[in-house]
């Protein structure tokens, strides 16, 4: 955060003229701190006069914009054809350290493929001028000495994120499938003249698909060093999503072949390569040390924790408002930031950038539309369901509190594996809290343990987990055996009945909801696996609207009439029967 004074300097205007623009609600995340106003960083100097309201649009502002680029991870085709947040910035914050290799750790869909290969088109060798895609960019006005790097360095670049296969076999033909079109890429290595012929042997092998495992794994270290010869320059290796084919072969119960490729596979890649000029790796876990990691060189690891590239994944509240003005759809902000806000990455408050894009484009197409879980449908919510499924008695609890709106507190484990996520129970939370599942709302030290104060970060996110509690709940339904109750219910023995419903109340999640409508729903969920008849709910018969009504086949069997209350006290339970009785 910046002072009025620190902006004006910043913005070539008078301090005054800051502190008005913040009076005045035109500085976005502007917050007064006693007699002085304290500025985002990223905050965009206003133009005088301004309309935010969003009923006003000026004549530019109704041109024809560019499209916005939902799915889009192609950053040459992303910053030309489709609306673009700039986050070169990234590269100088880079230049600034030059640590050798780095792993970026973040949700799905929060744009690492997409800055990745601005990376890559950043400062890849290349036969056409690639500055073109920069000169109008952030990195370009931050002096020669960033500008140097442009287009100067050989890259390997491999993205495994749609490697989501069933079998080791398919994943491992995936990766030699990759492997062989990176090779590809690089055709000028075979023909090199700085390039031995056993060299050149190992590469038409992999061009023509026929390395064997073995092989493969050291294709990346070899690769590197005929680079390196043919331009006198250590290439930049960069592997994009690394753990999701990992993720999939613990899933797929193919996990010790996968990370046994791929700790041979990035070690000849990271680890004392002197053919490596700098290494990126990206993806939502640092797999603990004793597996992938112990073969590299102790990357330098930037979590959704660190401060460092903290802005530069996701969208921040400056660059969603700026979408916003830009599309005229400013009356869309409040609503936007309760479904999609909430997430703090180092100091940084992000919007999931993927929800935020589809949200965008929907309210533009219509304003009447409504927000939807846009990021369910992309980012897998098994972890969820498998949470709930062994959840024991403290963990249910601590759930309802999240989805309730209250917090838990838990201590970080930066490193983890699959393979031991479910056998913790901080894992688990752990595992929540990296995948974008949970936000952090506060931290303590407590001289050796971080704790995080962790919370669900907003509307969409805590819909995913209602629905799939859900979900879970109708399984386990059908699972049991609720003979009890069918047989209390027809049999019309009420203290058998109480017993029965009071043992599933205690198995089940209930939110803390215990209102008549989450009754209603619980009764109802129970009773409609009772054969031969069907249930209704809220039909009009004679006067009024019954809960619940139990039918066997028309004009035969029998009819139950379920007429729910909540009584507040235990006092009140009879008189509050009698009323649903006089209902019925």
């Amino acid at each position: 955060m910046k002072t009025c004074k620190e902006m004006a300097k910043l913005w070539g205007v008078t301090e005054r003229t800051v502190t008005t623009f913040c009076k005045t609600g035109k500085i976005i995340g502007a917050v007064k701190e006693g007699k002085s106003w304290r500025i985002p960083d990223e905050a965009e100097k206003p133009v005088d006069g301004r309309i935010l309201s969003g009923k006003y649009v000026k004549k530019e502002e109704k041109e024809a914009k560019k499209p916005l680029p939902i799915g889009i991870s192609d950053y040459v085709r992303a910053q030309s054809e489709y609306y673009y947040v700039d986050k070169t910035g990234m590269i100088k914050e880079f230049l600034d350290r030059k640590p050798l290799v780095s792993l970026f750790t973040r949700p799905r869909r929060f744009g690492k493929t997409l800055n990745m290969d601005m990376l890559r088109v950043f400062f890849e060798i290349s036969d056409t001028d690639t500055s073109q895609y920069f000169r109008d960019k952030e990195i370009w006005k931050c002096g020669e000495e960033y500008r140097e790097h442009q287009g100067k360095y050989p890259v390997i670049f491999l993205t495994f994120k749609d490697i989501k296969f069933a079998s080791w076999e398919l994943t491992f033909a995936k990766i030699a499938e990759l492997v062989q079109e990176e090779f590809g890429r690089h055709k000028e290595l075979g023909t090199s003249e700085k390039l031995e012929p056993y060299e050149k042997d190992y590469f038409r092998k992999i061009l023509a698909g026929q390395a064997n495992e073995v092989e493969l794994s050291s294709s990346l270290q070899k690769l590197s060093k005929m680079l390196h010869e043919h331009y006198g320059k250590a290439p930049i290796i960069m592997i994009d999503e690394y753990d999701a084919p990992i993720q999939e072969g613990y899933s797929k119960k193919f996990y010790e072949e996968i990370v046994g490729f791929m700790w041979n596979f990035f070690s000849g890649a990271f680890k004392d390569n002197r053919h490596l000029s700098y290494g990126f790796l990206t993806g939502i876990l640092r797999i603990a040390q004793e597996s992938i990691f112990s073969g590299l060189n102790n990357p330098t690891v930037n979590s959704i924790l660190d401060e460092t590239y903290d802005k530069y994944f996701g969208f921040t509240r400056a660059e969603v408002h700026k979408m916003l003005r830009d599309y005229g759809a400013l009356e869309k902000e409040a609503e936007l930031k309760t479904w999609y806000d909430g997430y703090l990455f180092g100091d940084t408050e992000v919007y999931n950038p993927w929800s935020v894009l589809n949200y965008v484009k929907a309210a533009v197409s219509s304003p009447q539309a409504f927000p939807q879980t846009y990021w369910a449908n992309t980012s897998s919510n098994d972890i969820v369901k498998k949470l709930v499924e062994l959840a024991d008695g403290s963990i249910r609890q601590e759930m309802e509190s999240l989805i309730e709106g209250g917090t838990i507190e838990k201590p970080v484990h930066e490193e983890i594996t699959y393979d031991e996520v479910y056998k913790s129970e901080d894992n688990l939370w752990n595992f929540l809290f990296f995948t974008g599942y949970l936000k952090k709302q506060g931290e303590r030290f407590d001289g050796e343990t971080l704790y995080l104060t962790l919370a669900i970060p907003n509307t969409e996110v805590k819909l995913i987990y209602r629905n799939t509690i859900l979900d879970w709940f109708d399984e386990k339904i059908r699972q049991k055996d609720l003979t009890g109750i069918y047989n209390a219910l027809l049999k019309k023995d009420t203290q058998l009945l109480e017993i029965e419903l009071s043992k599933n109340l205690m198995e089940t999640i209930s939110f803390y909801d215990y209102r008549e409508d989450y009754y209603h729903g619980f009764l109802g969920g129970l009773l409609k696996m009772m054969d031969g008849y069907t249930i209704k709910s809220n039909r009009e018969s004679g006067l009024g609207r019954s809960d619940l009504l139990l039918l066997s086949a028309p004009y035969i069997g029998k009819a139950i009439i379920i007429e729910l209350k909540v009584a507040d006290t235990f006092a009140m339970l009879d008189e509050t029967a009698a009323v649903a009785l006089e209902q019925i």
